[in-house]
């Protein structure tokens, strides 16, 4: 029977997993974003989502069950101070993951895994401008007043080259 068996191996052993998924939560949580295999930042993610919620409590207890599955001092600080002080009115959903496409050598998905809230691309997204079917709008308004300027402007132009 397969019970309690539902997380991905990644063709590891369980010491090698750790170790690895740990080493990667750190560049994570100092970088705010690295590339790596889809497989990999699935499980990444289901490793790492925890420790964000658990530095929303900042205590003595829950620093230490942090650092027992990290073991990085200079992680544990970042995670405690800047992550958790941007995800603190976050409920759940602390990192993304952004497809890339297909490695050269041996064409394993790539994909980036990064956190939310330090994306500044994805923040700081325009809204969309207005459109109308007759091609008015913002846009349109916005162009009219430059068309006014310059045709103001070209009789001065005109006279100041007659004189």
């Amino acid at each position: 029977m397969r019970h309690n068996k539902k997380f991905n191996h990644l063709s590891r052993t369980a010491s090698h997993r750790s170790a690895m998924l740990a080493n990667m939560a750190i560049s994570l949580i100092e970088h705010k974003r690295i590339t790596t295999t889809v497989a990999k930042a699935k499980a990444l993610k289901k490793y790492v989502e925890p420790l964000i919620t658990k530095a929303k409590d900042d205590s003595t207890n829950s620093r230490r069950v942090v650092f027992s599955y990290l073991q990085n001092k200079e992680a544990i600080k970042e995670l405690f101070g800047e992550v958790a002080q941007k995800v603190g009115d976050r409920p759940g959903g602390y990192t993304r993951i952004i497809k890339l496409g297909h490695r050269q050598g041996d064409a394993a998905d790539i994909c980036f895994i990064e956190l939310v809230d330090f994306d500044e691309n994805m923040a700081k997204a325009p809204k969309a401008a207005k459109r109308t079917r007759r091609g008015g709008g913002k846009k349109a308004a916005a162009e009219a007043p430059k068309a006014e300027e310059t045709a103001a402007e070209a009789p001065a132009a005109e006279e100041a080259k007659a004189e």
